[in-house]
């Protein structure tokens, strides 16, 4: 299992209706991320940032992330969260949500 913890920013004006969404997540998007092999996802909020974390239980995190992103479900649920956020200047290039260096964790 592998952590993964990521950082993106969200439009104020749309806090509330990007915590909706997340309240009722369709279920094809919940299944979609299980196959991809994702377990224990949650996003947080603080200060117009939005921290997610998940772990990571296959063997091919690439694969596994282009399945989920060839998915006309996801491709439709990301078209209506995409502007809500506001990725961070200083994510990598190819990169929406900016992928943090993990520097410590205990059990």
């Amino acid at each position: 299992m592998k952590r993964f913890g990521q950082l993106i920013g969200v439009k104020a004006e749309r806090l509330e209706e990007y915590k909706k969404n997340h309240a009722a997540v369709w279920p094809e998007i919940l299944d979609m991320i299980r196959q991809c092999n994702i377990r224990n996802y949650s996003i947080f909020y603080k200060d117009g940032m939005l921290f997610a974390y998940f772990e990571y239980v296959g063997k091919d995190f690439d694969a596994d992330m282009a399945k989920m992103a060839a998915d006309p479900k996801t491709q439709e649920w990301w078209a209506i969260m995409k502007p809500m956020q506001s990725p961070i200047k200083t994510r990598a290039e190819g990169e929406w949500w900016a992928s943090l260096e993990e520097v410590f964790h205990t059990d």
